[in-house]
């Protein structure tokens, strides 16, 4: 059976992937938003094999401070601000490619600092 953490974490790493694909298409908001996508599903798939609430942009956050002040991992959270600009640049598509292209190691590092936390 797959479970919800499962798809959230797989979901994750495919929108990772789909953000790359945008990108070289020139497609900076779509890769913005998968961006953010793979970011938010991550974070769902933590709070949800924890059984946090996580049904909101807020409870996003407040999982994020969580993890922060469980692990005394500043980064989780500049990172994760990284992300929230890329959300806010499928909106706006104020950001330029190298600026997108620099964000996707971001979102990557952050993922990768996540993803462990979910275990096998």
């Amino acid at each position: 059976m797959v479970t919800p953490v499962a798809t959230y974490r797989e979901t994750s790493h495919q929108l990772l992937a789909q953000a790359q694909v945008e990108l070289a298409a020139g497609d900076l908001r779509q890769s913005s938003e998968k961006l953010w996508g793979a970011t938010a599903q991550i974070i769902k798939a933590i709070a949800e094999a924890r059984d946090w609430d996580h049904y909101s942009h807020y409870l996003l956050i407040r999982t994020v401070a969580n993890l922060v002040a469980e692990t005394g991992d500043a980064e989780i959270d500049t990172l994760f601000g990284v992300a929230q600009s890329l959300h806010t640049n499928f909106y706006e598509n104020w950001l330029l490619a190298e600026l997108v292209e620099n964000r996707v190691n971001s979102v990557r590092q952050f993922i990768g600092k996540l993803d462990p936390m979910l275990g096998d």
